[in-house]
């Protein structure tokens, strides 16, 4: 099965961190899109509503996505920057914020719908909490679950993945690993609602991405979307794909393949000192060997997995990795 590509557009912008307001000079959205398009295997690219993309550019987007030849993966709703949020966006215990995090979101998915996407990748960062005995777990859950739910409802040839993070930019998330995202998803009674995995994010939350992904087939085909990046494990550093880990993306693969996943492998990173450019290639050059190391030992692989030995396991990787 031949893999589609793609990378979210801000990623080759300015990055900036808790320490520093940038490190870069910040392209316009156009020298970011010419960047993209560069990409090798690059075919697709996903947007950042209000950063990227407005419902008052949304047709100039179209026309520059039409003329590059590339396709509009995702819009990823802003509802982490935004200093509205501060407290939550659809979690929110002021009602006001609530409804405008709604309204902001049907915003996302008729530029979604002008830009011929099917897909919105929520990833509500600041819904969550900091300390105990602040947090109303069953009525923020509640109002969490029912903006996802009228969202879906509306707008239901849009699909809905929901991207879980164990942390930050609170220290506790509500959608913070794939079990209790799974859970959201399935409570709100909606077929357009999934989930998207963040390699990094599943990293940080002690979670074996295979195993996640089967967890996601299991509960009725939920995966919708993967974005793909690496760190230590103990924080999102969104870095270059293989630079630390390297025998997990195999698995992913292998695994994406078994559970029938025909979707984007999105890179999602944040390349604060490196050419952004340079780094997106490298991530798709490593997931483009590791996919040939798969292609090429399918059956071997197959068998190991059947075998559950970890010596012959070891055997083998060491063989195909030198």
């Amino acid at each position: 099965m031949k893999r589609k590509y793609s990378v979210i557009l801000g990623n080759l912008g300015n990055t900036c961190d808790r320490f520093c307001s940038g490190y870069k000079e910040n392209p316009t959205t156009k020298e970011m899109l010419k960047k993209a398009v560069k990409i090798p295997n690059v075919t697709g690219i996903e947007l950042v509503g209000t950063w990227d993309v407005t419902p008052k550019n949304a047709l100039e987007m179209k026309k520059a996505f039409d003329d590059s030849q590339i396709r509009c993966v995702s819009i990823i709703p802003d509802l982490f920057a935004d200093k509205k949020f501060w407290k939550g966006s659809y979690s929110s215990k002021d009602a006001n914020v609530r409804r405008y995090a709604l309204d902001y979101t049907r915003q996302m998915c008729e530029v979604a719908q002008t830009m011929e996407c099917d897909l919105l990748n929520i990833w509500p960062g600041q819904d969550g909490y900091d300390y105990l005995l602040t947090a109303d777990y069953e009525k923020e859950r509640q109002w969490l679950c029912e903006a996802i739910a009228a969202l879906a409802g509306e707008f239901k040839n849009i699909r809905f993945a929901l991207e879980y993070k164990p942390k930050e930019p609170r220290t506790h998330s509500y959608l913070a690993r794939m079990a209790d995202t799974l859970l959201l998803a399935q409570e709100t009674g909606c077929d357009n609602v999934g989930v998207t995995i963040d390699t990094g994010h599943a990293f940080n939350a002690g979670e074996v991405v295979a195993e996640a992904i089967v967890l996601a087939k299991r509960a009725g085909d939920k995966l919708m979307h993967m974005h793909f990046n690496d760190n230590y494990a103990a924080w999102d550093d969104d870095m270059i794909v293989g630079s630390v880990h390297t025998v997990c993306y195999i698995e992913t693969l292998y695994w994406l393949d078994r559970c029938g996943y025909k979707g984007w492998l999105s890179m999602d990173q944040y390349p604060y000192r490196e050419d952004a450019a340079g780094a997106i290639s490298e991530s798709i050059e490593w997931l483009v060997k590791f996919d040939a190391i798969l292609q090429a030992n399918r059956d071997k692989i197959n068998h190991l997995v059947s075998l559950g030995d970890a010596v012959e396991t070891s055997k083998f990787l060491r063989n195909v990795i030198a």
